[in-house]
């Protein structure tokens, strides 16, 4: 019984890791997005900034997974 519950735990954790991954993505890349078409709007220099903005938050989503892999 002790040995279903320490499995348990280590799925739930593992599933925890990999959710808090997928949303340190999304959550990246809309910043990204969505402060690149704030400065478009601004400067008017549509759809430029947008583009390098969401390529920066990619980055930005990349560098965060290998931290996270890193650390777990």
């Amino acid at each position: 019984m002790a040995r279903d519950s320490k499995e348990q735990r280590e799925i739930v954790r593992a599933m925890s890791f990999l959710s808090q991954m997928g949303i340190s993505i999304v959550i990246c890349i809309a910043v990204g997005v969505f402060l690149g078409r704030f400065l478009d709007n601004i400067f008017g220099t549509s759809p430029w900034l947008v583009l390098i903005f969401s390529l920066l938050g990619s980055a930005a989503a990349f560098k965060s997974i290998f931290d996270m892999a890193k650390k777990g």
